[in-house]
């Protein structure tokens, strides 16, 4: 588990999470947890992280998650004339380099294994990202970065499948992350209080659903069929039988869909226009 926050010291996110939490609950979930303090925009660090893997691990890799984003805080719904130049190019830098370095640098591992899978995890899927205005996701940096993800995936997808890698885009949901909690005033226990404020939070899901996803996609194995596709965890819980921590099925990309979609222009026009 790597990341910049560690019970020592935040990172300019200031969030309280920290990678060993997260690796001691790996390890209560019977696996073992390594939390590397890393920063993914520092190719040095990176290249130093997948040299431990090397070491330590016998080479081996089986998946790689770039799920490394850090961009909330610079995100304007302005238009690139509009949008703060240095806060559009350090969310790009979080976004979208920090995958490409990590690749870089990791892809090498499973190339000599050939076999594993890379899960680049985003924001909308393709599908879903068309049925906006134009393609638009609103925000010139915010589209660009999330658009450039799915992206990566196929190219790696294209890269990888002579060596028998599959590489795919995930996007979660409307997720139930701490800092969105945070943002609500709830917990994970009294969650659905948010649902006055918001009706599309009653739609919502936790981190744990896209980690059941990574999961399936990971013991499939026909998992090079979906290579190169932009996936999301409400449409793969219904493939696989998957739940969420609470044992529901959310499926915000279909809510979205019959819901959200006639008022979406509206909706984007109040966004940009905020």
């Amino acid at each position: 588990m790597t990341g910049r926050t560690t019970r020592t010291g935040r990172s300019d996110m200031d969030r309280p999470e920290t990678i060993e939490e997260t690796a001691e609950l790996v390890t209560e979930r019977g696996g073992r947890g390594i939390a590397v303090q890393c920063d993914h925009t520092d190719p040095g660090q990176v290249r130093s992280v997948v040299e431990r893997i090397d070491r330590e691990q016998r080479g081996r890799l089986d998946i790689l998650v770039n799920d490394i984003w850090g961009g909330d805080p610079l995100v304007e719904w302005k238009p690139v004339w509009k949008h703060d130049l240095d806060k559009g190019l350090r969310m790009l830098r979080r976004a979208v380099d920090t995958h490409v370095i990590t690749s870089h640098y990791a892809l090498p591992l499973l190339v000599a294994r050939r076999r594993g899978l890379v899960v680049e995890v985003t924001d909308g899927d393709e599908a879903t990202n068309e049925l906006f205005p134009g393609g638009y996701r609103g925000g010139f940096f915010f589209d660009l970065a999330k658009w450039s993800v799915i992206r990566l995936a196929r190219i790696q997808a294209a890269e990888l499948r002579r060596y028998g890698v599959a590489a795919v885009a995930l996007t979660p949901g409307f997720l139930r992350s701490e800092e969105v909690l945070d943002h609500f005033g709830v917990t994970e226990d009294n969650w659905r209080d948010a649902v006055a404020k918001d009706e599309h939070f009653a739609y919502s899901e936790t981190p744990a659903y896209i980690g059941r996803a990574v999961v399936a996609l990971a013991a499939d194995p026909n998992v090079m069929e979906r290579s190169g596709t932009s996936l999301a965890t409400g449409d793969l819980a219904k493939e696989y039988g998957f739940t969420d921590a609470d044992g529901s099925q959310p499926d915000f990309g279909s809510y979205f869909r019959e819901n959200l979609l006639p008022r979406l222009p509206a909706i984007m026009e109040e966004l940009t226009e905020s």
